[in-house]
Formats: C-alpha cells, structure tokens, sequence
C-alpha cells in the first residue's frame, strides 16, 4: 500500500528561483556558459571582519546549542540596531533569532494563523509568501498592482478587499520589494496603517532589502509610525542580503512579546537554534559593516542603472527603474504575444533564453506577474554586459 503524502505538502510548488540558480549551476558544471540573472544573493565577499569573528568562535569552541531565540548579545546588538536604524525602541526579549528569515515568517504564521484565515499579499509578491500561507492551511489573498501605480497598493485597495473577507488575520508587506524593487514612503505606509488598524490585522513588514535604496532615498519602517502600530506590527530582517550572508542563515523579527514567546516555542521543537557560529558572526555585521555595505550599495546602483537603461533601449520593452532591492522587472509581453518560437508565457519565454541563449532568468509567472521576467543584477558588471547582449538577440531572433 503506498504511503499518501499529505494535501499541504502536495500544495507547496518548489521556489522557482532556486529552481532556476539549479539548473544554471548544473549546466556550468557541464562545461556551458550560462549568465544567471536568477538568484538572489550578492555576489560580493561576506565581509572579513564577519569572517574573522565566526573564525573568533571556532576557536574558542562555541559550537554548542544556544538559547532558542538566539543569544542575548545577538538580541541585543539587534535591537540597538532597530534604535538606531529604524527609531523603534525594542526590548531583547522581543525579537527571535532563526534559521533565515524564511523561518522567521513561517514560525510567525503559525503562531498567528488558524486553517482557514486570511492573509493579504500585494502582488507581484515574493515567491515563498503563498507557499508559507498555505503551509499553515490558511488562504493567501493578492492584492494586484500596476506599473502606473508604481506596483503598490492602496490603502483605498487595502480597505475594500478587507471588508469583503471572512477571517483576515494578516498583510505581508514587503518594502523595498522582491521582484519590483518598489518602496512605500512614510505617507503611504500611514495610510495602510490606519487601515489595517481599522480591522485589526497584524502587519508582518518584511524589511530584508532596507539597506539597499537607491537615489539617497530612505527606509521608513511602517512600525515606526507610531506606537499602536508598532504593537501590531511584527518586523522581519536578516543579514543574508545587506552582509552578503546568505549562507550563513540568520533573520530575525521583532514584535509583541507574546506572539514572539509563542513563535520561539514552535523554533525550539523544529530547528533548536540558529548555528552558534553564526549568530557570533551576525554580531560583528550589525555592528562594523556599514562601509561594506555602503560599497555594495552603490556598486548596486551602478548596476542598476547600466541594466534598465539597456532594457529600456530594446523596442517593445518597458521597465521601470527600481528605487531598491536588486532586480529589475521588464514588461516582455510584446514578445510573449507576437513571437514565431512557439512561446506563450514567461516561463516559455525564459526556457526558450535559457535553452537557445544561455541567460538564466526567473519567469514573471512565479511572481504573479504574467507579462514580465527578473532579472537579478546582483551580478558582475561583465556577466550584465554580456548577458544584457544575449538577452536583446534572443528577443530580437523570436520576433515575427
């Protein structure tokens, strides 16, 4: 008899991004030269001075379990960092150190979900978002945005679909945002606040991008708006992409007390504890990296900048410049609708690139949005160069 899997994990697809940085790695160990635009990780160097503290912690065998929401120094150099960073007074005990701020979120949706709530993500959404949702039998409702709205909600948007759900327990909001590289200023996000006040939804405000904004923009945290808001608001962020640190897995969040207490109890019957070695590590990022990261930043920027003006020069392709993240989102359907390549979506579009062409890039689809592809510039300058030329004779050759 054959043993069933269960329905929750038969709903979960797998991340189409890593799907995509799988294949493009296979195919360079084949010996085939493929430019990756699909994964999202800096291709900088983890800082040497993190290096040299998880090098510090080796050496002085820390290599044991740790507390489960992460060692009080970490807690602490976390919440200095939301004082100084974000103007948000957050004590220790408030804030649970995981494995990634993957896990942060999933731990947060089972503290707060029940099978059957609601959970609102503005669209185009992070891939992971739906699936997290459905992991815990709750149901994810998009919210759909536009280029002309900059791709961010309303609170007008936010208002309406509330009043026509049954059991709306949560808005993820993702600012700046993972594909569109769109950011929410203060105004904005203190009218999505009232709102989601108004029906008293918890916010869970994913910040991991903060530190890379572009044009001397600024980050506002939507919990800094005020302190009621702050008590609603649950705030996710790592060291993955500002630190170049991804392997290295460490997010955070920070909120309530008791919704914290609550998730570090679910953490400790499945992961324990973030790696002892890491968390020694993740210290020494927080505090005496922000030169690192400023290079990067501007580095991205230049990136940035090189890339959409390239995209925005090939006919029939509109892009918009990201104000943050590392990605840009081009609209390719001209080429999705008046092609002779027997493409008909943005999957088919980026297996014909990747096949015939050798640039790999994640289809608009696994971000609910159809009619584009990300690319991800968190690349070399001569990888964008090169792949840049790859990807304007693959549309130019598929045209009819």
């Amino acid at each position: 008899m054959a043993i069933q899997i269960s329905h929750r994990a038969k709903a979960i697809k797998p991340s189409p991004t890593l799907t995509v940085s799988t294949i493009a790695t296979r195919l360079k160990a084949q010996g085939i030269d493929v430019i990756n635009f699909g994964v999202g990780e800096p291709d900088f160097e983890t800082p040497i001075q993190v290096r040299n503290a998880a090098h510090k912690a080796i050496d002085e065998n820390f290599t044991k379990y740790t507390e489960s929401s992460g060692i009080l120094e970490l807690r602490e150099a976390i919440s200095a960092k939301l004082l100084r960073d974000n103007n948000l007074k957050c004590d220790p005990n408030d804030i649970l150190v995981s494995p990634g701020a993957k896990a942060s979120i999933t731990f947060l949706l089972m503290t707060i979900c029940d099978p059957r709530d609601e959970v609102l993500i503005p669209s185009p959404y992070w891939v992971s978002y739906t699936s997290q949702v459905e992991m815990v039998d709750a149901f994810p409702i998009l919210l759909p945005t536009r280029a002309a709205s900059k791709f961010k909600i309303s609170a007008e948007q936010l208002d309406e679909v509330l009043q026509s759900l049954s059991n709306p327990k949560a808005l993820i909001l993702n600012s700046p945002n993972n594909p569109t590289g769109s950011i929410y200023n203060k105004k904005e996000l203190e009218k999505i606040a009232e709102v989601c006040l108004k029906h008293n939804i918890v916010i869970i405000s994913d910040e991991i991008y903060e530190k890379l904004i572009y044009d001397g923009r600024e980050h506002v945290s939507i919990a800094s708006i005020s302190e009621e808001v702050r008590d609603h608001t649950i705030l996710i962020n790592g060291v993955s992409k500002a630190y170049a640190m991804t392997g290295w897995r460490l997010g955070y969040a920070a909120g309530p007390r008791d919704i914290i207490k609550s998730a570090a109890r679910i953490q400790s019957h499945t992961t324990s504890c973030v790696n002892s070695i890491t968390q020694k590590a993740a210290i020494v990022a927080l505090q005496d990296c922000d030169e690192n990261v400023n290079k990067m930043r501007d580095e991205f920027q230049r990136r940035r900048n090189f890339l959409t003006e390239g995209l925005n020069d090939i006919p029939n392709l509109k892009c918009r410049l990201p104000k943050g993240a590392f990605y840009v989102m081009p609209n390719v359907s001209f080429y999705i609708h008046n092609n002779k390549v027997g493409v008909r979506n943005s999957r088919e579009l980026c297996e014909y690139i990747l096949e015939k062409h050798r640039v790999a890039l994640v289809p608009g689809s696994a971000f609910g949005a159809e009619k584009y592809v990300r690319f991800s510039y968190a690349t070399s300058m001569e990888n964008i160069e090169e792949g840049l030329k790859r990807f304007k004779t693959a549309l130019a050759t598929s045209v009819r």
